[in-house]
């Protein structure tokens, strides 16, 4: 079993009904998808890999080796213990923001300049991307990124870039690479193309999202579930650890303003003509800097109870 793969470049041709159609069963039914010709060049995802990957040997590595789920592991090898090393993850990971690009790493040539080039085409893919959902759910086009903005036509949206290396585990029985989780709003994967290790849960079973080069892994989010009132799914999703090859993962998320007002769409609301007051919205009304103060502590944990706390804030 694999999970959709889509060929974006047909959106504008003869076969768009065709490519809205695989699209909307990837949102429906998987929550996941990968997207080929995608529009970003082949030249500029090939400079991605090189400075991730020199990042993390020339600035990451040395600090991971000293990190803390090294160390919780050592401990649990040096007193044999039969237990696994809880609340950590095996990842080396840091953020890229607008907001932060003083902090960027800063000794590796060519980085800054490579991921702020790549970070601006791979956010107007994921505007691309929603419209083709708005499409699909029968909304105004646009829809999904005005919530985003807060109702307003401002950039307010924030869009985050999560540089991560899975480096390779002598116990990986032993850790998680990444714990079990669901995102927020759209992300958009820049997945390793030789080293695997993601997995989605699909009916109850963790299926691999196989690597495939230079594509895109496009996943819905906790926001995109509630703005289609339940059509759209966001899905557990981890990373393994594995004994062999350094995994790169860049992921970059598009979520909410934290003063956005999620609900779901009106649009998408059936109305019960027999009772005037139920409307069938299947999840609460919430401003979204509420959600991700109940998120910060619930990240690994099922949504559902996410939502209703979030409805009693």
């Amino acid at each position: 079993m694999a999970i959709p793969v889509i060929d974006f470049s047909k959106i504008e041709g003869d076969e768009r009904e065709k490519t809205l159609a695989q699209i909307a069963n990837g949102c429906e039914e998987w929550g996941f998808f990968q997207l080929i010709n995608h529009g970003i060049s082949e030249e500029l995802l090939e400079r991605v890999k090189k400075v991730a990957s020199e990042c993390y040997k020339l600035e990451r590595e040395p600090f991971f080796k000293n990190s803390k789920p090294v160390k919780l592991l050592n401990e649990l090898l040096e007193v044999k213990s039969d237990e696994k090393v809880e609340n950590v993850d095996w990842e080396d990971v840091f953020l890229l923001s607008d907001e932060n690009d003083d902090d960027w790493p800063s000794k590796t040539p060519a980085f800054k300049e490579t991921m702020k080039e790549y970070r601006a085409e791979l956010k107007k893919l994921a505007i691309r991307v929603m419209e083709t959902m708005d499409e699909n759910l029968g909304l105004p086009k646009g829809y999904l990124n005005k919530a985003f903005n807060g109702g307003e036509d401002e950039n307010t949206a924030f869009f985050g870039t999560k540089v991560s290396h899975y480096p390779p585990c002598p116990h990986p029985d032993k850790v998680n690479g990444l714990r079990p989780t669901r995102m927020r709003g759209v992300i958009l994967l820049f997945q390793d193309d030789e080293v695997n290790g993601l997995q989605i849960l699909k009916d109850g079973v963790w299926i691999d999202v196989q690597p495939l080069k230079n594509a895109i892994v496009i996943n819905t989010g906790d926001q995109i579930e509630v703005l289609s009132n339940g059509r759209y799914k966001s899905v557990w999703h981890r990373i393994l650890a594995l004994p062999d090859g350094n995994r790169r993962s860049i992921a970059s998320f598009y979520n909410p303003s934290f003063k956005a007002t999620i609900e779901p769409a009106k649009e998408l609301v059936v109305q019960k003509v027999e009772k005037e007051v139920d409307d069938l919205a299947k999840y609460p009304k919430f401003v979204f800097g509420d959600y991700m103060s109940v998120y910060a502590e619930q990240k690994f944990l099922p949504k559902e109870p996410r939502f209703q706390a979030v409805k009693a804030v």
